[in-house]
């Protein structure tokens, strides 16, 4: 989905890779090289030198919104009159399958809870937030897995929602990509963080607006920053393969796994069953939920081969 970008009619600054990196100014490196092996997902060649390029930089740019969100919200309690738990910075990060969305919110995690500051940083991601297979099975849904209504918005809203209320030990529910599944017996406590990452793939959408003007949230509604991470169909498509391909030789050969029969097939059929699965269920998703929702982003991070990030696009304020 590439497309041309006019720096002076578009809502965001332009920033080349080699313009961004110029911007980390005096942000330290905290992260070491078994630090990224540890972070970094499947087929994701993340390196240190992209890592200060451009997400130190992003690293200061947050610690900016941080602070400023900070002070706005203890303006707004003097203004009110009150003394309300403190509210946690939100940032959402949004994007294709295998596009590496879980490698930077892994990675930003790491890198804001090592400010000086030390702050608090939990990460979520929407799967947890998936119906259980059951119901899908029940609905007809299975092949909609990843699609906006394959998911408890209304768990979801209520989680974010008490979040940004400052309450504490809130539950969100926890997805297994091996089982394929979530896990009703599990959970994961989130304790008034200073800072909530929560990645998914459609967290930026807006829903149909009711005719009879009822509130009705959107997840991004509980979003101080966003980010979107974007590149070409067909890198993704080729992303998505080596990633499915690599999993039948590693995750799948576990008999307990879901995808497990994919194992045990020729390697021609797997590869066949890869792109019937991109073309049938996730591009259409692409196309049709997820990157319509990019302009809604704060920070578009856009990949070219290898996953490099070769622009970077911030919203004008």
């Amino acid at each position: 989905m590439k497309q041309t970008v006019d720096r002076q009619l578009s809502p965001y600054r332009v920033f080349s890779s080699d313009e961004w990196a110029t911007l980390r100014a005096d942000t330290p490196l905290t992260l070491t090289r078994s630090d990224l092996e540890k972070i970094k997902s499947l087929n994701d060649p993340i390196s240190l030198q992209e890592v200060e390029e451009i997400y130190l930089p992003l690293s200061r740019l947050l610690s900016y919104y941080v602070e400023f969100a900070k002070g706005l919200n203890n303006a707004t309690q003097h203004f009110l009159g009150t003394n309300e738990p403190k509210t946690p910075f939100i940032i959402g990060i949004a994007g294709s399958v295998s596009v590496g969305k879980s490698t930077t919110a892994r990675l930003l995690q790491t890198l804001l809870s090592r400010w000086p500051a030390s702050p608090k940083v939990d990460l979520v991601t929407t799967d947890g937030f998936l119906l259980p297979n059951a119901v899908l099975e029940a609905e007809g849904l299975m092949r909609r897995k990843g699609f906006p209504e394959s998911y408890d918005r209304t768990a979801l809203i209520e989680f974010l929602t008490d979040i940004k209320a400052g309450k504490r030990n809130v539950r969100a529910p926890v997805y297994s990509h091996f089982y394929y599944d979530v896990m009703s017996t599990e959970a994961q406590i989130v304790d008034q963080p200073d800072i909530l990452i929560l990645e998914g793939l459609n967290v930026l959408q807006t829903s149909i607006l009711p005719t009879d003007a009822k509130d009705v949230p959107f997840v991004s509604d509980f979003f101080d920053f966003s980010v979107y991470i974007d590149a070409d169909e067909d890198m993704l498509h080729q992303w998505y393969l080596d990633r499915f391909m690599r999993l039948r030789e590693t995750a799948f050969r576990d008999p307990g796994s879901y995808f497990h029969r994919y194992s045990l097939i020729e390697e021609e059929d797997a590869l066949q069953i890869a792109k019937d699965l991109w073309r049938s269920i996730n591009l259409v998703n692409l196309r049709e939920n997820i990157f319509p929702t990019r302009p809604r982003a704060d920070l578009v991070l856009r990949k070219e081969d290898g996953h490099a990030i070769t622009t970077v696009m911030l919203r004008k304020l």
